[in-house]
């Protein structure tokens, strides 16, 4: 065996392309680039929405609607989810969290009457439904606003 008789693996390796080497090599001239602007120059970049200078989408399509800066948002707690409590133990933002009802806090804490509450505690929230008011009432409780 010779120097000469070895022979590269066949991989699957794909040729450079090998660019601005004259006319005869097919990637002369504007080297694959196309002619003129900014796409022939180095170091264009257009931006995500770009759309080749077609009206983007998102002026296309109509304005709907408003976003409100000053609205709320708040964690919902149903009284069925207060059973986790002792009675008589105080039910605020911290010990929601605590015991993984909520899992982030927000604005603040809206308790609503879905299900029922049995023990009398002392809930601190932002707001209540008329009816959690009640429930919460009736089983002894006393509930607060922040």
């Amino acid at each position: 065996m010779k120097l000469s008789d070895l022979k590269a693996f066949d991989l699957d390796r794909k040729k450079k392309k090998r660019i601005g080497r004259g006319a005869g090599s097919g990637h002369g001239k504007t080297c694959c680039r196309g002619s003129k602007g900014a796409g022939s120059r180095s170091g264009v970049e257009y931006g995500p929405l770009f759309e080749g200078g077609q009206m983007p989408l998102f002026r296309r399509l109509p304005k709907r609607g408003f976003n409100n800066i000053f609205k709320k948002d708040y964690n919902i707690v149903n009284l069925k989810q207060l059973d986790v409590f002792s009675d008589n133990e105080v039910v605020d933002i911290n010990s929601l969290k605590e015991k993984g009802i909520i899992k982030k806090i927000k604005d603040g804490v809206k308790v609503l009457a879905v299900g029922e509450i049995k023990k009398p505690l002392q809930i601190i929230a932002n707001r209540f439904s008329k009816s959690a008011l009640k429930s919460i009432k009736d089983a002894g409780g006393e509930p607060k606003f922040v």
